[in-house]
């Protein structure tokens, strides 16, 4: 948690050093998502789940070039169904189908490309694409007792969309987590990353 803080720090520092020559724009945004969880070893069935979230996104652009960074503060709720009752040692404790709910502040921060030389075109819809690390921190989870969960995640987060009147933006992606979320309390090396699907709507002041 302490190494995640302290890039979000830097990252924090590096975009305050390059708002002089760019543009930059903010506004709420909203979306759903479908969540698994990949688990190192494959002893029990997971489902997937829905979720949602919401928040602000800010988007820094540099002019004339169509690259810039996307920067953004939600809060997302992730999650998934997990079979504990198919093993013996899960369903003498009485478990079985289980949802786990996993409450995140994201904080992503991108790096994204926007066609904008499309001839006038580009007021009306402009299609983009973005690339880069989404930290989240966990604000809270459900109770399942055979659970133990990390502190928070590190994702890489790839996604594409496009711009709508240059005020809309409405964008999927597709999230692997690179750290683990949870891990079973009785078994050792059982841990679990997440794959998270999402789609978003955003309106840009």
């Amino acid at each position: 948690m302490r190494k995640i803080l302290t890039s979000i720090i830097i990252l924090c520092a590096l975009i305050g050093g390059m708002t002089a020559n760019a543009q930059f724009r903010y506004g709420p945004t909203v979306g759903a998502d479908i969540t698994t969880l990949k688990f190192k070893q494959n002893l029990i069935g997971v489902g997937q789940s829905v979720g949602f979230s919401a928040g602000v996104q800010g988007e820094l652009m540099f002019p004339g070039i169509g690259f810039g960074i996307d920067i953004g503060l939600r809060y997302e709720q992730r999650g998934a169904k997990l079979h504990l009752g198919d093993k013996p040692i899960w369903a003498s404790e009485g478990y079985g189908v289980e949802r786990t709910y996993l409450h995140y502040l994201d904080i992503p921060f991108h790096l994204r490309f926007k066609y904008t030389r499309l001839n006038g075109v580009e007021n009306t819809i402009a299609p983009f694409v973005y690339a880069g690390p989404t930290f989240s921190i966990l604000m809270g989870h459900n109770k399942i007792e055979a659970l133990k969960y990390a502190g928070g995640e590190l994702g890489i987060e790839v996604g594409a969309g496009a711009e709508i009147f240059r005020n809309w933006q409405l964008s999927g992606a597709y999230t692997w987590g690179m750290t683990y979320a949870l891990k079973t309390r009785q078994l050792t090396d059982f841990s679990a990353r997440s794959r998270t699907w999402d789609i978003r709507l955003t309106y840009f002041f």
